[in-house]
């Protein structure tokens, strides 16, 4: 049956010849896509629908409202990481270091510092324009009297942050937030052979936890501290202890903010981490500092091996390194309140003495 419909190309004839010919794509070319760039649309999307959720969470907080734990699926999981948040974090990192010139600086930074409450009053410098780049600001120093050290308490706080959670180490779990939970063992790696390690014999237990705890009667316990964007990225020695080995996972960099914490279990079993292990007073200690979206570069001062967020690495690998055996040292003695390490954005940092 004819319905009286031309056929397209009739409809650019040489009527007007003085009119352009109108050249289209094949439509298999115009329409073709490519995996990766699905994914990345695909998880990009996902991922802001994820932050519009962890602001609605915030504001049901702020009205003292409980939020329900609603644990992430594993597809879900997998959509989230497939968002290229290595190749980002690094894109970021670069970003970073570009130069400012200097009428541009105060400006910029006068919107970072409105949009995350940063207090330039206790920065070393307060003069936008000393800092040269978006790196050095993040990396700001304080005034010595900004952080007092207290001298009554053996334990401070690493840096400035919020407690997700704090408590005993129960069954080789650690609670990241209230009711979500990640394998001790999984987050440490397996355990060091006492060679490396400074402090004595541990008895032989049954558990992974069982076999960290070095003197009898003891516990362990954990404090999860996030770092949000606005807070002060350097991070102190929360006591007086020795660094015997470094452990470096590489893996995702998700977001470590309280929203995504409380979505996906084993979240910091998941990103890129750096473990230090060693011992204080009561025996065994650690200090991991997590990656985040965004904060891929993580630093040690006193390790200038370690090279965080490299663009390739094998999944569910991990590299040691010993300060006693390597070095022939009694390891890296670390005071209270010393200078530890930094991120150059916020981030999570989990203690385990």
């Amino acid at each position: 049956m004819h319905l009286g419909v031309e056929p397209l190309s009739l409809l650019f004839t040489s009527e007007q010849s003085d009119r352009k010919k109108l050249h289209t794509a094949p439509v298999g070319q115009v329409f073709r896509l490519r995996p990766f760039h699905v994914l990345v649309a695909t998880g990009g999307g996902y991922a802001g629908y994820r932050k519009y959720e962890d602001y609605k969470l915030q504001q049901l907080e702020k009205r003292g409202i409980e939020v329900p734990v609603k644990l992430a699926s594993e597809w879900e999981v997998a959509l989230y990481k497939s968002v290229p948040t290595r190749l980002l974090s690094r894109a970021w990192g670069r970003l970073n270091q570009v130069e400012l010139p200097t009428w541009l600086r105060k400006p910029v930074y006068s919107l970072y510092i409105w949009t995350f409450g940063v207090n330039m009053k206790e920065a070393a410098v307060e003069d936008l324009h000393h800092y040269r780049n978006l790196s050095e600001f993040f990396r700001r120093k304080l005034k010595p009297q900004a952080r007092p050290v207290c001298c009554v308490h053996s334990v401070i706080s690493p840096s400035d942050g919020k407690i997700l959670n704090f408590g005993q180490v129960k069954n080789c779990e650690v609670e990241q937030v209230k009711g979500v939970t990640y394998s001790l063992e999984s987050f440490l790696g397996p355990r060091i052979s006492t060679e490396e390690m400074h402090f004595s014999q541990a008895p032989t237990g049954n558990s992974f936890q069982q076999q960290l705890v070095t003197k009898e009667g003891n516990e362990l316990y954990h404090c999860v501290i996030y770092l949000a964007p606005g807070d002060y990225h350097c991070f102190h020695s929360p006591t007086d202890w020795t660094v015997s080995h470094r452990r470096h996972f590489p893996g995702s960099l998700m977001s470590v903010n309280p929203g995504v914490a409380r979505w996906i279990k084993e979240l910091f079993c998941h990103n890129e981490r750096v473990v230090l292990t060693g011992d204080w007073k009561h025996g065994f200690f650690s200090l991991t500092a997590v990656g985040a979206t965004n904060v891929g570069s993580i630093r040690i001062y006193f390790d200038q091996d370690l090279h965080t967020n490299s663009p390739s690495y094998s999944k569910g690998s991990y590299n040691d390194f010993s300060f006693i055996s390597n070095n022939n040292k009694e390891g890296i003695p670390m005071r209270k309140g010393e200078h530890l390490g930094e991120f150059n954005l916020g981030s999570t940092i989990v203690t385990i003495p």
